[in-house]
């Protein structure tokens, strides 16, 4: 079967970035109020019911997993230009033309090396269950975590930034295999 993961990623984020570009502009950017550490907490609520699902086979709120996986991918896009703008209290309200431009180059960024990784991987990810995914990302929440209460320190390891783009990209990887694009 031949694939077009880049195709498909782009569907796939371009889904993403319409509801994140409406919720914009219905509550603006109230999410600059977030610190770091709460942005990490979201995403880790938001995988924490994917795998909850994934081992209950059902769901008691009207929200299935794809919500879920939009939702990580979003607070990924905002945890990386939380880091580029800084945490704040004032200057709370971006422009959505000027969110979206920043949306857009978080992405890029992120797909590049998403491709850069595909090209090295060999795409495994499409041979992976939609639990490895979800745990992985789980994996790097902690990850996260560790950094943010080390204060931002490591010895040898990556930073933040990847771990958010590793997570970003994990739950595009699994909105792919949902079929997310197709919708």
């Amino acid at each position: 079967m031949q694939t077009n993961t880049s195709l498909e990623y782009d569907q796939v984020i371009q889904a993403c970035k319409d509801l994140f570009i409406k919720k914009t502009k219905d509550y603006g950017t109230a999410w600059r109020i977030l610190r770091l550490p709460s942005i990490t907490d979201q995403i880790f609520i938001k995988a924490q019911r994917v795998r909850t699902i994934e081992d209950k086979k059902v769901s008691k709120v009207d929200e299935g997993i794809i919500s879920e996986y939009v939702g990580i991918v979003n607070y990924c896009i905002i945890a990386m230009i939380q880091l580029d703008l800084g945490e704040t209290e004032t200057d709370l309200d971006i422009e959505a033309s000027r969110v979206s431009s920043f949306y857009d180059q978080k992405v890029k960024e992120t797909k590049d090396l998403m491709m850069d990784k595909n090209h090295d991987y060999g795409e495994a990810w499409r041979d992976m269950r939609l639990a490895s995914l979800t745990d992985l990302i789980l994996m790097k929440l902690m990850r996260v975590k560790q950094i943010e209460d080390n204060q931002g320190s490591t010895l040898v390891s990556e930073g933040v930034i990847a771990n958010y783009q590793d997570m970003l990209n994990y739950s595009v990887f699994a909105l792919i295999k949902l079929n997310y694009n197709q919708q």
